[in-house]
């Protein structure tokens, strides 16, 4: 079973953060079910681990596992570039 591991790069309470993190949860749930783990990150409360992924601009996701790496920046309700970046359906 590949389990997928997320991070999602947010600033502040916001409402465009909290956009990002529903269509992302919602995408997970209907396509990855049970096998991911997401892990929200402020970069107001962690700016080292923002630096250290060379987070530019929120949100960002980027997914480490399975390899390999991807990055998403911006708009996360895009469900198809969403997919794409997950490695779910191949950019054709």
């Amino acid at each position: 079973m590949t389990k997928y591991l997320l991070k999602l790069y947010i600033t502040g309470k916001t409402a465009r953060s909290d956009r990002a993190i529903k269509a992302l949860k919602e995408i997970c749930a209907k396509e990855l079910g049970n096998k991911y783990e997401l892990n929200v990150i402020d970069v107001l409360e962690s700016p080292q681990e923002a630096e250290d992924d060379k987070v530019l601009a929120t949100p960002t996701l980027i997914k480490s596992l399975p390899p390999p790496i991807k990055r998403i920046i911006g708009d996360l309700s895009d469900r198809e570039k969403v997919l794409i970046g997950l490695d779910l359906v191949k950019n054709v």
